[in-house]
């Protein structure tokens, strides 16, 4: 019989860490004449472990300066054209055929006289040559080369076209016209992302009773520096979700209509640059061969880069793990997993770090989709994962003036020789060492300003 997971115990949502002392850590019970004192451990436990998420930035990006508002980018466009749009009215076997180009955004037709044409028809298999004779905003002339003219299929239906070449006769004038680059101009915004804590002076003369540890090492009896620590590791982890989650606002939003000191025109995270420009996989995870063979054939058609890095949760993480398994015929549910040494002392791994299938495919869990406190259990939204590409791009940088070789996803972070913006943090008060103002506090300070370049996003997946 199938179990399930009981909901208790569960987990907390809610940080602990307050400026002063809590019932729930230290001891309240001070009667001295009582023989029945408790017994407590001296150092605090970390039933949640390491609590962090800033960590996938760091593996497949790097850190850039920059010294303007304004980042922007160029990358190429595509180096041939293709119409996956065009109409005729001709009739079959027609020698001659006008192709009407009917494709989005396209606002005049780019193939010129003299060039030969591939036409398909996109709901069957028949296909033709032709040789362009005339061009016309967004028509162009054809001459068929079989001797049957154009082919049943093609009047009333809609056609695919490309370019393959060009045919002249001897002594014959040249190719009359040209094509302009049309490099494609991206632009990002850095934000400002801000943070503090602050604690009394009377408070930090309290007295600890609990040792207190936080992730970076930080130690000590006193409840403020673990407060100031976890405020510092939180302030990490908004630093990578913000590169990651944020989104540009739009025109005639509430977020740009906000006033005073919040607030701002927003930049382009991760995620919104991935649903916007790259490739988006919805309806759950891949988990068949077919299905990665489906991804596989999309990034072909992109630009094919070699070697790409998963970032999972959980279940699609397992899954790929499943699907792999799957493949060894010799083992039950894939339990063997392709090892035949196996002896009872053993631990059966029943995971994978990647695979090859067209590309190489490495996978790693993204603790940030399975944090509970962040996207781990939300069921609107849902992001199982992305897919990065590996290595580096060159791009011109319109700011520097020149070409550049850039990380596929990197981080730009205002700065120059006077100020360094990338990570800032300063004390205020008159308590803990400051002597700035009157304040009988002790004011730690945060700041950073920051941008995340995703560049050619068209070799990005995300999985929603």
């Amino acid at each position: 019989m199938a179990g399930s997971l009981q909901s208790t115990p569960g987990f907390d949502l809610q940080p602990s860490a307050k400026k002063a002392t809590l019932p729930t850590n230290y001891i309240t019970n001070f009667d001295f004449l009582n023989q029945y004192l408790p017994d407590t451990y001296e150092a605090e436990f970390e039933r949640y472990g390491n609590r962090t998420i800033n960590s996938f930035l760091r593996q497949v990006g790097a850190e850039i300066p920059s010294n303007s508002d304004l980042i922007k980018w160029t990358e190429t466009g595509r180096l041939h054209t293709k119409y996956a749009s065009v109409t005729t009215a001709a009739s079959t076997s027609a020698d001659t055929a006008v192709m009407t180009v009917a494709d989005s955004g396209i606002t005049e037709c780019n193939f010129r006289v003299g060039q030969v044409v591939f036409l398909s028809n996109n709901a069957s298999s028949q296909s033709a040559k032709a040789i362009i004779t005339a061009v016309s905003g967004l028509t162009f002339t054809v001459a068929f080369y079989a001797a049957g003219g154009q082919p049943s299929s093609f009047s009333g239906a809609t056609l695919t076209a490309f370019v393959y070449g060009s045919e002249f006769r001897k002594g014959a004038n040249g190719l009359q016209g040209s094509l302009e680059a049309q490099p494609l101009i991206f632009e990002v915004s850095p934000v400002i992302i801000k943070n503090k804590y602050a604690v009394s002076g009377s408070d930090m003369a309290q007295i600890g009773w609990v040792e207190v540890t936080t992730e970076n090492g930080a130690t000590g009896y006193l409840w403020y520096l673990k407060s100031e620590h976890e405020e510092r590791l939180r302030f990490d982890d908004y630093l990578e979700m913000m590169m990651v989650e944020h989104v540009q606002a739009e025109t005639g939003s509430g977020a740009i209509a906000t006033t005073g000191d919040i607030g701002n025109k927003g930049t382009e995270g991760l995620f919104d640059a991935v649903e916007t420009r790259g490739n988006v996989w919805s309806g759950g995870v891949p988990s068949t061969l077919s299905d990665f063979d489906t991804i596989v054939g999309r990034l072909d058609k992109q630009g094919a880069i070699a070697e790409n890095a998963l970032f999972l949760n959980r279940d699609f993480s397992f899954s790929i793990d499943d699907m792999l398994a799957a493949q060894n015929s010799y083992g039950v549910g894939g339990t063997s997993y392709g090892l035949f040494d196996n002896d009872e002392k053993m631990a059966i791994n029943l995971g994978f770090t990647g695979f090859r299938r067209g590309y190489d495919f490495y996978k790693t869990d993204w603790k940030y989709l399975n944090d509970a406190t962040l996207r781990g259990g939300i069921v609107g939204g849902v992001v199982n994962g992305v897919l990065v590409p590996a290595g580096t791009m060159n791009v011109y940088d319109q700011v520097m003036g020149k070409n550049a070789k850039r990380p596929f996803l990197h981080v730009r972070y205002r700065a120059s020789e006077a100020e360094n913006r990338r990570y800032k943090t300063w004390i205020t008060g008159s308590a803990g060492g400051a002597m700035t103002s009157d304040l009988d506090a002790m004011e730690v300070n945060f700041l950073s300003e920051r941008a995340l370049c995703t560049l050619g996003a068209n070799n990005f997946f995300i999985f929603k």
